[in-house]
């Protein structure tokens, strides 16, 4: 990967992220790739043990790793406690930047009602709906719908295509990525004489500061109360928030995981992808869940998760299958021989 063409020396890094230099301080790079393929004008990384055997190898110009790797190391690196962190910071250097212009695009509906701060930037095709706010330096890009009662905090960006459908509060600097929907109706459902009725969702959808929400993730807005997303989260894309969620700051959620309605789930907990939570259940803080878990009862202690089968070869999956089903009669039998019978 190539950023833009600002470059930055080992010495000026250093000294902007609080690292230490091994090497030739007035190395340049001016953009990062991968161990394998980055070029002496770039910068890497090494955290993942599993790729030490490149560092011998690689052709970056600075590589950004711990102390401990660093021994023996000829090239230029940068000494870093945690170094996906320290490269996460420096590479963001290198991300093209995109400043919207500040002003309505000819092409935008705005209702009359609707309040827009003049230093935010309405692209073009975008509908703003009856009493919605739109703060300072927001970014509203293009084809955009933001309903009724709605607001974007200040520094937010709807990148394209999102809609926020009704009564969604977005705090400060925000990110929701194409697709993304937000205030849709939660799946609440009555039978009434063998034909489902719709029961109203009159709550809203409000999302902290600094939370990033990705590509195609839909949240539902509150039954009666809101669904809260709280500060500092991370969504992926094509996750499933259903009504009067509660997710807690600091969390992480990976792409395909579906979220029943009513459940809460505490702060810094980490949701791996196509975890399924079940609904009215909490998740206390600090929880790890592993990959294809279902979540089907509260967890209260923190740690670690797991409840997915591993990929085996058919046969054998299929052996294991026939043996589940003879789970119960066979502890029928342990307990009866136990009691001594027959």
């Amino acid at each position: 990967m190539t950023g833009t063409e600002t470059r930055h020396t080992a010495a000026a890094l250093a000294e902007r992220f609080g690292l230490a230099v091994h090497g030739a301080p007035d190395t340049t790079v001016s953009g990062v790739g991968t161990l394998a393929g980055a070029t002496e004008d770039q910068l890497s990384f090494l955290s993942n043990p599993r790729y030490r055997a490149q560092l011998s190898t690689t052709r970056a110009g600075i590589v950004v790793l711990r102390e401990a790797d660093a021994a023996g190391y000829a090239g230029t690196a940068l000494i870093a406690r945690d170094p996906y962190v320290a490269y996460a910071k420096i590479a963001a250097l290198f991300e093209p930047a995109s400043d919207a212009p500040a002003g309505v695009h000819g092409s935008a509906v705005i209702d009359p009602t609707a309040q827009i701060d003049p230093t935010a930037s309405i692209g073009p095709l975008v509908s703003i709906g009856a009493r919605s706010v739109v703060g300072a330096g927001a970014s509203i890009g293009p084809g955009c719908v933001v309903g009724e009662d709605c607001v974007v905090g200040e520094g937010s960006r709807l990148i394209a295509r999102v809609t926020l459908v009704t009564r969604v509060r977005l705090g400060r600097r925000v990110t929701l990525h194409p697709g993304a929907v937000l205030g849709a109706a939660g799946f609440g459902l009555a039978m009434d004489a063998g034909q489902w009725i719709n029961v109203p969702q009159l709550g809203g959808v409000v999302v902290g500061d600094d939370s990033d929400i990705g590509a195609n993730t839909t949240i539902d807005r509150g039954a009666l109360d809101d669904t809260v997303i709280e500060e500092d989260v991370r969504l992926d894309n094509l996750i499933q928030v259903g009504h009067n969620v509660r997710i807690g700051a600091h969390t992480a959620v990976a792409g395909c995981v579906g979220i029943a309605g009513s459940t809460k789930i505490g702060r810094y907990c980490l949701l791996a992808g196509k975890v399924g939570v079940a609904g009215h259940l909490e998740i206390c803080d600090r929880v790890v869940v592993h990959a294809m878990t279902m979540v089907s009862a509260s967890i209260t202690e923190p740690g670690e998760y797991s409840a997915g089968i591993p990929a085996q070869p058919t046969r054998e999956w299929r052996k294991n299958a026939v043996r589940i089903r003879q789970l119960d009669s066979l502890a029928r039998r342990v307990t009866a021989l136990g009691k001594g019978e027959t």
